[in-house]
């Protein structure tokens, strides 16, 4: 016997338009749209209000029996719906068979990021994200500044992704546990940050070795896009430049690999494991 909150969907509408996402849009996905099961784990960790979770009809095995079961305990409808449907919803992405419907996720302020830190009784280390457009590359720099033990992320608002659903899955639903402000000036936030006592890093080539630079001080921590690096403006505002040092053939890394390599190097530093 199903459990009652369990709902067979026999509708053939276009659920992306229950999704945010409608024919035409130019909007890649909808920000209240969680999908993968990492992720909608995480969404039902962070309390927050979720209408409704779509499940693959039959698909009955590994952590998709945890989120039903946790679902159905909160009184979250489950709809088993056919592959095609969900594919809409979460507008092709890789859903895994499950996706959440919820409230966007709300920015923080940088206000809120600090508020954290202070509430730890730690000196901050806040994540900047200048100009990061792969959602890919965003939601793995989120896991890996929430594994490191940050206390917020800044992205700007302008030529640069949001908290879209692919963001979401990325970051494996860390995002769930990390504030996140978005910025219309990033250099002026950069400037406001020094201003309150916050050192900035910038992740560049050509910098000190990241191992020499003092992450044990209120520190803000840059990261460029993809092409780009980090911003001209930005860099003027940066107290640093930290890189890694590069032995093999190939001169760069991917950027969240890089944030991978200098955010826990940081936080060894931080908890004293240097």
């Amino acid at each position: 016997m199903k459990p009652r909150y369990v709902v067979v969907d026999n509708d053939d509408r276009d659920d992306s338009v229950d999704a945010g996402v409608q024919e035409n849009d130019t909007r890649a996905v909808n920000p209240g749209v969680t999908i993968g099961r990492n992720a909608v784990r995480e969404l039902l960790r962070s309390g927050r209000a979720i209408d409704k979770i779509y499940v693959k009809s039959g698909s009955r095995e590994g952590s998709v029996v945890v989120i039903v079961a946790e679902a159905i305990s909160r009184g979250i409808p489950i709809v088993e719906t056919d592959q095609n449907k969900l594919d809409r919803i979460a507008d092709g992405g890789n859903h895994q068979g499950v996706v959440a419907m919820a409230a966007g996720k709300e920015y923080s302020t940088v206000d809120d990021i600090l508020a954290i830190a202070a509430a730890r009784g730690e000196k901050p280390l806040i994540v900047v994200s200048d100009g990061i457009e792969d959602p890919h590359n965003l939601g793995a720099l989120i896991r890996c500044a929430e594994c490191a033990g940050a206390h917020g992320i800044i992205i700007p608002k302008r030529r640069a992704v949001g908290l879209t659903p692919v963001v979401v899955k990325c970051s494996a639903g860390a995002v769930e546990h990390m504030a996140v402000a978005r910025v219309t000036n990033l250099a002026t936030t950069l400037k406001e940050l020094k201003e309150a006592g916050i050192w900035i890093f910038a992740a560049e080539a050509g910098g000190e070795a990241y191992y020499d630079a003092d992450f044990d001080l209120p520190t803000a921590i840059v990261f460029g896009s993809e092409g780009d690096g980090v911003s001209r403006l930005v860099k003027e505002r940066s107290d640093f430049n930290v890189s890694i040092p590069m032995y093999g053939l190939v001169n760069s890394l991917n950027v969240s690999t890089a944030a991978s390599v200098i955010l826990c190097h940081a936080a060894r530093v931080r908890h004293g494991k240097a």
